[in-house]
């Protein structure tokens, strides 16, 4: 055989399990059906790529909501530590923000794409493009892949990287899951996880492109909180989205497996089951100190309308969505405001409560929940249960972390497993 492994999809997780294989002696063949390699990593982070979460293993596992425990033998062998070290000992410095999300200091995902490339360089990583349609199967083990066009490669071992669904034009098209399929793998329907969320209300239309830093989004069910947290909003003019919004979605149930209800059904997914979003424009005061707040501000323009008088507290844009809420008139004179309305108007700014409806389309999630049923895999190895020779890595699994780093540091931590574990096979059987 030409090669000791092929590694589908040239994802972090592809990647990192092509380096992991070669390290080990391995001779591996990347097979990447785009031009270029890592098209979804350049986007992460909004083009910062948020690499890792610099945290232990305890934080790494309370942060993945789908089976957890199964990713605590990778989790063990290459930690966000490791992460780290790969990177900067590879001219790819790093610097810990707020949350302990780790970026490159230079702020460009290109940087960690260069450092992943230039690795498989070095270690002699043979990059091929082109799309894998089948597995080769022989008595119950995989022997190759056939290629479309029909051409066949041979290894002693497959290892899959192929992504999601999230962001197909990236190359995550679902194209993994009938690989897997193939070898008998049950895959658990593929549903969005870190969306968007539509909102029943149409103010977040009014105030579209307007980002909030520094708010707290919390997120109640039948009254009872399940998320909160500071941070950073989008409005847009289907609801929200933003950093707070897409770590929100990952603890709203309501998701339903893709195809199920028909075109955009996952518009309608959260009607009805008790969620509500609240929004705290100034979570750095407490309801006392912000009425002192706008006491002073209306005793500063105490003769313009109301309307005119909150630029130095909010965005313009937000200002007459925010009076309506309160059921302020636009051109109420400051001076003639009464006590109680501005007590509802500072309470608007403390709980700004949305109606969350449903999601955006499964190919606006940043990840996907989902995948290949892990009891069918391996965690000590990533191999398949059910075909020897057949591994697994990264997104294609179900397994999905929340925001933060935690998504690629499962890709990582995967990939290498996986590629260390499918060299080991892989060299012991030619011996």
């Amino acid at each position: 055989m030409e090669q000791d492994l092929i590694v589908i999809g040239g994802g972090p997780a592809g990647m990192m399990a092509a380096l992991s294989a070669a390290e080990q002696g391995a001779r591996v063949l990347l097979l990447e059906k785009n031009s270029r390699l890592g098209r979804k990593l350049l986007i992460t982070g909004k083009g910062r790529c948020n690499v890792t979460n610099n945290c232990g293993r305890d934080t790494l596992l309370a942060n993945i909501p789908r089976n957890p425990r199964f990713l605590y033998s990778a989790f063990s062998q290459f930690s966000p530590a490791d992460t780290m070290e790969f990177f900067e000992s590879r001219d790819a410095p790093l610097k810990t923000e707020r949350g302990n999300r780790v970026f490159p200091v230079s702020d460009r995902a290109a940087d960690i794409e260069r450092a992943l490339e230039a690795a498989l360089r070095e270690l002699g990583v043979q990059v091929r493009e082109g799309r894998a349609e089948a597995l080769l199967l022989e008595d119950g083990a995989v022997r190759g892949v056939r290629c479309e066009g029909g051409k066949e490669l041979r290894a002693a071992a497959v290892l899959a990287a192929c992504g999601g669904k999230s962001y197909p034009l990236t190359g995550s098209d679902g194209g993994g899951y009938a690989l897997a399929a193939q070898a008998g793998h049950r895959i658990v329907p593929p549903v969005p996880s870190l969306i968007p969320i539509l909102t029943e209300e149409h103010d977040p239309r009014e105030m579209q492109g307007l980002s909030l830093k520094n708010v707290t989004l919390s997120v109640f069910r039948n009254g009872k909180p399940v998320f909160s947290e500071l941070g950073e909003l989008l409005f847009t003019h289907f609801g929200v989205s933003g950093p707070l919004v897409l770590s929100a979605s990952a603890h709203m149930e309501g998701k339903k497996p893709e195809g199920s209800c028909g075109e955009g059904f996952y518009a309608s997914m959260l009607k009805g089951r008790g969620y509500r979003l609240s929004i705290d424009w100034k979570p750095g005061l407490t309801a006392e100190q912000l009425d002192r707040r706008l006491l002073r501000d209306f005793a500063k323009y105490q003769n313009k309308d109301v309307i005119n008088s909150l630029g130095e507290l909010l965005p313009r844009k937000s200002i007459p969505v925010l009076l309506r809420r309160a059921g302020i008139p636009f051109e109420t004179k400051v001076n003639s405001l009464t006590r109680e309305q501005r007590r509802a108007f500072a309470a608007c700014l403390k709980d700004y409560s949305l109606t969350p409806a449903g999601f955006r389309p499964i190919e606006e999630a940043i990840v996907t929940s989902g995948g290949v049923d892990v009891k069918e895999v391996n965690p000590q190895s990533m191999e398949s249960k059910l075909a020897k020779g057949l591994y697994f890595a990264g997104e294609l699994l179900d397994v999905d972390g929340y925001t933060g780093g935690f998504n690629l540091q499962i890709a990582f931590s995967t990939g290498w497993l996986a590629g260390r574990c499918a060299a080991w096979a892989a060299l012991s059987e030619d011996r």
